[in-house]
């Protein structure tokens, strides 16, 4: 009976964590009404390209676009079509969506449990069962929605690795942190950077170093094994190592250019490509790589020059990117309605201070507690260069809700004790 209570209360959590995805998602899929399938233009190249995959062709995206996305992501998808045929619903995406969502939800517990206790574990998957940024990025067609849950598990198996005291076991724990790691940068190709990132950190600032390196070398080191036939492929098309996609160069220029704003706008692609071709065609056949790689290199050229010569633009560009990730509401014009706003602002504001105060009051208890203000703190340097938005930290927020769920336990400790002393 004992053991039936023990997980009753994870088990309501979870079911209400998948029912609210569920129901977003099918709400949302309402609301999108028959005429449009995807709100975002991203989620179309991730449906053409598991498409391929599912059928089997060159995975490849329009004309000659074969280093265009990351396969993680499309590689989940294409289980969808290889059920349902050429044409699954959205719907059916929406829903494998709810499902990584409240895995997503499951990690969280996990990782609250392995910092805190179970009554924190049991309120941080609380939280993020109903936390709005967690339930909407499960009802996008986005790769966030797997990466999410991919990624925490990740920071579990860091953490655990370095907390063991069995040499195999703590092995073992940094090869699939590291393969997780190389998971999560296949759905994200913006993490490629967070293991090398996350160990500058370490050797800055914890006390036991040794072994904390030891499990961070081993974590990158197959994290790069994990890697290497996306890169392998990619050289041999392009001639050149591509660590992740040939949109860097058009997503740099995104954010820095004559007309940017901090928001996503690719409106200047089709000049670009249209010189290029000029560019290749007074070349006479003699061209250096694929078009796709030429084309992100001339976009990576006009990016780093005008951010040369405006460099006064490109600290205030910073500044407004940085806003936009941490609005307490939406940035986009069609989430302007009080209903979004309110629900942004009371499920995000609270979260923030909460487990910002959990990092302070624990930061020196050492490197677990924080690494879950790394991933906010790597998206946020990517995404001043970058353009940004809040969906952008919404991955970095589910590590956050683990700090907020500390906060919200400790201070009900500490009631508890004033009330017992107070009877006394």
């Amino acid at each position: 009976m004992v053991d039936r209570q023990r997980w009753l209360i994870p088990l309501t959590i979870v079911i209400v964590a998948l029912a609210l995805r569920l129901g977003a998602a099918y709400w949302w899929q309402e609301r999108m009404g028959s005429a449009q399938r995807f709100a975002f233009g991203d989620s179309e190249s991730y449906w053409v390209l598991a498409r391929t995959i599912a059928q089997g062709q060159p995975y490849e995206y329009g004309a000659g676009m074969r280093i265009f996305r990351m396969p993680g992501y499309p590689i989940a998808l294409a289980a969808l079509f290889a059920l349902a045929g050429d044409d699954p619903p959205a719907m059916w995406a929406r829903g494998l969506g709810a499902v990584l969502g409240t895995t997503a939800v499951l990690c969280v517990m996990v990782l609250a449990r392995q910092l805190f206790d179970r009554s924190t574990a049991l309120v941080a998957g609380a939280l993020a069962a109903v936390y709005p940024g967690a339930i909407s990025m499960s009802v996008f067609i986005l790769s966030e929605v797997l990466f999410g849950p991919v990624m925490v598990l990740q920071l579990v198996c860091w953490i655990a690795a370095g907390r063991t005291t069995s040499k195999s076991t703590q092995h073992g724990l940094a090869c699939l942190a590291g393969f997780l790691s190389g998971c999560a940068t296949l759905a994200r190709p913006s993490w490629l950077l967070f293991a090398p990132f996350a160990l500058v950190w370490l050797s800055a600032s914890d006390r036991p170093r040794r072994r904390q390196l030891a499990v961070g070398f081993t974590a990158l080191a197959v994290m790069m094994l994990t890697l290497a036939p996306w890169w392998i492929r990619n050289y041999r098309l392009t001639g050149h190592l591509v660590p992740t996609t040939l949109q860097v160069g058009a997503s740099l220029y995104d954010g820095w250019n004559p007309r940017a704003t901090g928001a996503s706008d690719m409106d200047f692609v089709p000049a670009f490509i249209a010189e290029q071709q000029q560019c290749d065609a007074r070349a006479q056949g003699i061209v250096h790589s694929t078009f796709e790689y030429r084309l992100d290199q001339r976009l990576r050229r006009a990016a780093l020059t005008w951010a040369s010569n405006h460099p006064v633009r490109v600290i205030e560009l910073m500044g407004i990117k940085f806003w936009r990730m941490w609005s307490p509401w939406p940035n986009a014009a069609d989430m302007q309605g009080w209903v979004f706003r309110l629900a942004v602002l009371c499920g995000y504001t609270p979260l923030a201070a909460l487990g910002a105060w959990c990092l302070v009051r624990n930061w020196r208890r050492g490197w677990a507690y924080q690494l879950c203000l790394l991933p906010a703190l790597y998206f946020t340097f990517l995404h001043v260069i970058f353009v940004s938005s809040i969906r952008y930290r919404e991955p970095a927020m589910l590590p956050w809700i683990v700090l907020a769920a500390g906060s919200l336990t400790s201070g009900w400790h500490v009631v508890q004790r004033t009330v017992r002393v107070r009877d006394a």
